[in-house]
């Protein structure tokens, strides 16, 4: 028995179900402490309606986070791809909402990649500074919106993706091309070398500078699916200044982080979707407890560094970063 049990632990599926089994006993946790605002079947369809917004922006994240790349300016991406779906909305429809969202995400992805690449310096100095400027830039589109509620997405013709099941299909199709990315094609193989050795990957013949660039682009295109499904979900988007975007960044690195650690395991998107949602039920689950923004915070935090510390030893060749 205790042969079976030490195998099950070596094996890839050993940390999914441990996240599952979390997953379970934070809802009998909370459930049991706040059963009138917590964990009803309605409210865990809002969780997950809330988590798989955040999973998909963590599924793109993870093609530079695995890397060891880091971009502040996704929150930014989402406010100004959003507000540039709302604004062609007006004319085109929901066509317009999408291919706002989505071709914006993915040019600011490319204008990054490319001044990443060129300028060689941090990536988190050149996001930071590109926070700003599409900060700007968000403000700017607001005022060219000259609805009577600018960024408000009125025509309810277009509200298609901010309940089911568009938005299920939307998050599924994210997900289900996540794992194409990762699994069957170069960008994800050469990324996750990349992340491993550097140098190595440079000297076997990976052109390192060019696949850093995909990256930010894979993640800025997941970023303006994010941002249809965010802007979709609350109807509308406000533009906002003094890095006050940088908010946005850190629910889809949350999942990130999961997906990092199950590199080695072969299942990081799911494990992206399993951790996005567990870190939604805790911080509704402390809500509805009524416990203060910065003991929430903290005991959010700390779940999620227990979890991917619990979920991750043992395995041996893993590496976080």
């Amino acid at each position: 028995m205790s042969a079976t049990i030490a195998k099950f632990k070596a094996s890839k599926y050993f940390g999914i179900v441990t996240l599952l089994v979390m997953t379970l006993l934070f809802w009998f946790v909370f459930r049991l402490l706040s059963p009138d605002n917590f964990g009803s079947t309605k409210l865990l369809i809002g969780y997950l309606q809330t988590s798989i917004q955040y999973a998909i922006g963590g599924c793109g994240l993870y093609f530079i986070v695995v890397m060891g790349l880091f971009d502040f300016s996704v929150g930014a991406n989402i406010v100004l791809s959003s507000l540039v779906g709302v604004l062609l909305s007006r004319q085109f429809g929901y066509w317009g909402l999408i291919l706002g969202c989505v071709l914006c995400g993915t040019l600011i992805g490319a204008f990054n990649g490319l001044l990443y690449s060129k300028l060689r310096i941090p990536s988190m100095i050149v996001t930071v500074g590109l926070m700003l400027i599409l900060e700007s830039v968000a403000n700017y589109v607001v005022k060219l919106d000259t609805a009577g509620f600018p960024g408000k997405l009125t025509d309810k013709s277009v509200l298609i993706f901010n309940g089911a099941p568009w938005n299920y299909v939307v998050a599924a199709l994210a997900f289900l091309l996540a794992v194409f990315l990762l699994r069957y094609t170069k960008v994800g193989t050469y990324c996750r070398a990349i992340g491993s050795n550097e140098y190595i990957a440079k000297n076997m013949g990976v052109n390192v500078e060019k696949y850093k660039f995909l990256g930010f682009v894979i993640l800025h295109f997941f970023v303006g699916i994010m941002g249809l499904l965010t802007v979709s979900y609350g109807q509308g988007m406000l533009a906002v200044t003094g890095m006050a975007s940088m908010d946005r960044n850190f629910k889809p690195l949350m999942g990130t982080f999961f997906g990092v650690a199950f590199t080695k395991s072969g299942y990081p998107v799911t494990a992206i979707f399993i951790g996005e949602f567990i870190i939604t039920m805790i911080f509704n689950g402390l809500v509805a407890l009524n416990v203060p923004t910065t003991i929430n915070d903290f005991v959010t935090g700390a779940v999620l560094l227990a979890i991917v510390t619990l979920t991750n030893r043992g395995r041996k060749g893993s590496v976080v970063k």
